[in-house]
């Protein structure tokens, strides 16, 4: 029991980042292309069927007294409508939903990925920073739509001597296009930095509690520690998602105001 408990743990806790295939069929479409389900893709549509669901429940279904999901929701909405005013300003309360709907994909996405044996999507740089690409080249639109070509004195701060413009200009360009992999970084290297930790000391309490009655007493302390880790990476998911949230707001702020 022992050697079938302790071989069925992940003993690499990076295993937990592997993408998988799920479902997958060869389809003679252009020769033979493989068409496949993999481990994020799946959680990805389950995190969305689950923002739908909670948006769906919190409807009320025309009752006049709230449920708890109303309650909820309304409570999420209002803060990110306050983060909004208080970011963007409160003419620009056309972002709320753009807003509101990335702050609860990045928070399922991370307490998803809490469940035991399930699938972190957020802990993939290559997510969390096409994420962060997307909603940059958006903000550059955006910024373009208001300022047309006078978006470009973004790049050139108040008071510069013309012999500094064009070194100032390419820090400042290359300082804008970092925001992305800054804020996809940040993300991506929390969860992973969280989850790998959790999965070391849960392989570790586990491998205590099966060694025998000695060390089952033992394990106590790590298994405490394992429970207050876990809590606090619940928080951890969701100030990553605030901060997500509201940096996405501040470069929002910087293509309208030009500051």
């Amino acid at each position: 029991m022992s050697t079938l408990a302790t071989t069925f743990l992940v003993n690499n806790p990076l295993e937990q980042f592997e993408i998988n295939d799920f479902v997958f069929i060869l389809a003679p479409i252009f020769g033979f292309t493989k068409l496949s389900l993999t481990n994020i893709g799946f959680y990805l549509i389950m995190v969305v069927v689950i923002t739908i669901s909670m948006n769906v429940l919190s409807l009320n279904n025309g009752y006049v007294i709230p449920s708890r999901w109303t309650i909820h929701s309304e409570s999420v909405y209002g803060s990110i409508l306050n983060l909004v005013r208080e970011q963007i300003g409160p003419k620009n309360e056309v972002y709320v939903p753009f807003i509101f709907a990335l702050f609860n994909f990045i928070l399922i996405s991370n307490l998803v990925g809490l469940v035991p044996y399930s699938f972190t999507t957020t802990s993939h740089l290559v997510l969390t920073i096409s994420l962060a690409t997307a909603i940059l080249i958006g903000v550059t639109i955006i910024g373009f739509q208001r300022h047309g070509l006078g978006f470009f004195a973004f790049f050139i701060p108040a008071g510069t001597p013309f012999a500094l413009v064009f070194l100032l200009v390419a820090i400042e360009l290359i300082s804008y296009l970092a925001r992305a992999v800054s804020l996809g970084v940040r993300l991506g290297a929390n969860m992973i930095a969280g989850h790998s930790l959790l999965k070391i000391i849960s392989t570790f309490t586990w491998k205590m509690v099966v060694a025998g009655p000695v060390l089952l007493l033992v394990s106590l302390l790590p298994l405490l520690f394992l429970t207050a880790l876990a809590g606090l990476e619940f928080g951890i998911g969701i100030l990553q998602a605030y901060v997500f949230t509201i940096l996405t707001c501040s470069y929002l702020k910087d293509a309208i105001e030009l500051h």
